[in-house]
């Protein structure tokens, strides 16, 4: 018996090794094996079995298997090579990204002592306890009123040791007693257990009922879920998961950054209690490897996380839903495979029988596409839940604002300001989203007009307040001393320009003095705890003026919050990238949606250069309808997708010349054209430098009128691209292949 193995390297080649006797009935396709490659043992994961050889030469022996049960189902498998496949990947490395690092490695999840509650028969009992033990007395009147387990530790303010008084309890028979595994949790949230069934409104039950519908026929059955902000998704996903663990199937989750939306995981966790895993980058790698082991023994039914969530290896899946599916973070660019995990996750659930739900309330423009033309399901949601109003939206053109008070460069329209003070008068809370870090984003010379450049990327550094550095959003580059001279012409005239959320916070603590202001960006929110500790801070109220970046835009619910303000609704929109308007609207749509989300009525205020822009005009009419209809009119007109499949050839290096010049050779390399192909470049990225790597690209688009499952295109990448070391000798150059880019910059 021999066994095919893959193992994470660049090539497509898998390597032929013997099955021992001894193990011919444990390794099945999909094991972990450990064999002899080369000069080193090493791991590598079995991708076929046959019972003969051709290979004359001597064939070495799989020296054991890695794992005593199986780590991968054979659904799963089955995703791999498909990925291999359709992102042209080696299988092994495809397999080294969906299986987590260390596996073996051992983790013993700490434990805590809950206690609960038993049904006092004898209120003498109870007395005795009150005269005798007054303290016991005491921690158990909190443990009856709570009438669930609760955490022995959440007892301190009782008790000094709460331990010993529990089990004082446990010895009169009136609480028990017993420990918990305490599983790996970063929502930072909590709810109470919620065992009724939530009172859906007509629009909602309909997608209840279609959604376990597809359940009950176990196929492949796509959703598009399309609902606006504050219409109660998260409810929907939570009757689905729930029909779906009534038949015994399992159901994944998956986020755009779990650590951005804590609140959706709590909820969760609250209804489903341990049978939850959460599944993101803030696990260590033991943790992860526990985490992977237990779903696969099935003690986890349901799998919430960030886009790799979507290769957990759960038996039955029978549900699987994308929450805001048209975020960018569920695309991984770097490194290899180079996927979308929604297009992962609709091909798994075929391989599964399972059914998708993908969700948003601004839908990217392939799912609307799709639903256009009958490839997903479309269902609905056009009201808020429990009879929210939309909120108010003001446009405001910045430059007439500007005009009129003769205040020019002013951050905040009058209209916006008058509007906080109100709020703050009324003691409502107010978001404000500025999409730009730091204090000023260019540093420029007033005499020769030099910008300050980083070293390693070809973009202007960020000027930072705090510690007065320097830093590139890119590469991570800092210079601690902040900029006195120019480094060109020796002149000391350097101008601070542009608005991050960094000035906006100082202006807004000078302008409103008594408000309580915080800032949320990837400078406060470095850690999951310092992110959740600012969310839950607004969410008690303790935060007046909540002001961020794009996180704040969505998976956010504060009751509270009736005022958004968008600073600068134009930042990114004249980006050179066919995504980019598409994008802004999103961006503005979401953001809108965080203002009056329940009985308190909301307003939004949008500040505008361009508020004639066809984006920004439809963003805040909230009409995602018009202005779909023009992009996809426009995307039409260019062949851009979703009117074309598209792929990206990227080619970097550390020498510009030499990256120029292989980009060239390939170009004029190229075989196979055909009609409906259009080649574009090659020509350098927008970014043309990153991390000290230049940047060349060959852009292809192959029409779905003459290529329309994109097979066409796959072959042509596969016939020109599969062996690129042999074929381009690129030597210290790299060349990347993206399918289905999400940007061209």
């Amino acid at each position: 018996m021999f066994a095919d193995v893959a193992f994470p390297i660049s090539g497509f080649q898998t390597f032929t090794y013997k099955i021992p006797k001894d193990l011919v009935s444990e390794v099945q396709i999909g094991s972990r094996v450990t064999v002899q490659f080369g000069p080193r043992k090493t791991q590598g994961i079995v991708t076929g079995l046959k019972n003969e050889s051709s290979f004359s030469g001597k064939i070495k022996d799989i020296a054991g298997l890695v794992d005593n049960l199986p780590i991968m189902t054979p659904e799963l498998w089955k995703l791999i090579q498909w990925m291999s496949q359709y992102y042209v990947t080696p299988l092994g490395q495809v397999g080294k990204a969906v299986l987590p690092k260390n596996l073996s490695t051992r983790y013993n999840p700490p434990k805590r002592w809950m206690v609960q509650a038993k049904p006092i028969f004898d209120d003498e009992d109870l007395e005795a306890v009150k005269k005798r033990a007054p303290k016991q007395y005491e921690v158990y009147q909190k443990i009856w009123k709570v009438k669930k387990p609760i955490q022995v530790s959440s007892l301190k303010d009782l008790a000094s040791n709460p331990l010993n008084v529990c089990r004082g309890l446990e010895k009169r028979k009136l609480v028990t007693l017993f420990e918990e595994t305490s599983l790996p949790d970063i929502t930072g949230f909590t709810f109470d257990p919620i065992h009724k069934k939530v009172s859906f409104n007509s629009h909602q039950q309909v997608a209840v009922d279609a959604i376990c519908k597809s359940l009950d026929k176990k196929e492949y059955s796509p959703f598009l879920l399309h609902g606006v902000t504050g219409s109660g998704k998260t409810e929907i996903y939570v009757e689905g998961v729930r029909h779906c663990l009534a038949q015994k199937r399992t159901a994944i989750i998956l986020l755009p950054e779990i650590s951005l939306t804590p609140q959706i995981a709590g909820r969760f966790r609250a209804v489903f209690g341990d049978t939850i895993a959460l599944w993101h980058s803030k696990l260590t790698q033991a943790q992860r490897s526990w985490t992977w082991k237990e779903i696969c023994k099935g003690t986890f039914k349901v799998v919430i996380g960030a886009r790799s969530a979507v290769f957990a290896p759960l038996k039955h899946l029978g549900l699987i839903v994308i929450d805001e599916e048209q975020e960018s973070s569920f695309r991984q660019d770097s490194p290899a495979p180079r996927y979308h995990a929604r297009d992962v996750a609709l091909m798994r659930a075929t391989y599964e029988g399972a059914s998708v739900v993908l969700s948003s309330a601004t839908p990217s423009l392939e799912s609307y596409y799709n639903y256009l033309h009958k490839k997903l399901s479309y269902l609905h949601l056009p009201e808020r839940y429990g009879g929210a109003k939309y909120p108010h939206v003001h446009l405001v053109d910045m430059l007439s604002d500007q005009e009129e008070s003769g205040k020019y460069g002013q951050i905040f329209s009058g209209l916006l300001q008058d509007k906080i003070e109100d709020r703050l008068n009324k003691k409502e809370q107010i978001i404000l989203l500025q999409n730009r870090r730091g204090y000023s984003p260019v540093i420029r010379c007033g005499d020769c007009g030099e910008i300050v450049m980083c070293p390693q990327c070809k973009v202007a550094l960020t000027f930072h307040s705090k510690g007065s550095q320097l830093i590139c959003h890119f590469c991570g580059h800092i210079e601690i001393k902040q900029r006195e001279t120019c480094i060109h012409c020796r002149c000391s005239n350097m101008k601070y320009s542009g608005t991050g959320t960094q000035r906006v916070e100082s202006i807004l603590e000078e302008t409103f003095p008594q408000a309580r202001v915080a800032r949320l960006d990837m400078d406060t929110a470095g850690t999951s705890q310092g992110l959740i500790s600012i969310l839950k801070a607004f969410a008690n109220g303790e935060i007046d003026i909540l002001l961020g970046t794009q996180m704040i835009a969505k998976g956010l619910d504060f009751p509270n919050a009736t005022l958004v303000g968008i600073i600068n609704a134009d930042l990114g929109l004249h980006l050179p990238d066919f995504r980019s308007g598409e994008r802004i609207f999103q961006l503005i749509y979401q953001a809108s949606g965080r203002a009056g989300r329940r009985k308190i009525p909301g307003e939004v205020v949008i500040q505008t250069y361009v508020p004639d822009n066809p984006v920004i005009k439809n963003a805040a009419k909230l009409d995602m309808i018009k202005y779909y209809n023009i992009a996809l009119s426009e995307r039409n007109e260019l062949k851009y997708p979703p009117f074309s499949w598209m792929a990206k050839i990227e080619i970097t290096g550390e020498n510009q010349i030499a990256v120029d010049s292989l980009s060239e050779r390939i170009s004029k390399l190229l075989n196979g054209k055909y009609k409906g192909l259009d080649v574009l470049g090659p020509a350098p990225c927008y970014l043309e430098k990153l991390r000290n790597q230049y940047r060349f690209q060959i852009v292809f688009k192959s029409l779905k009128s003459i290529d329309p499952n994109g097979y066409r295109l796959h072959k042509f990448i596969q016939d020109n691209f599969m062996d690129i070391q042999k074929k381009y000798r690129p030597g210290k150059n790299r060349i990347n292949i993206h399918f289905d880019p999400l940007s061209l910059i």
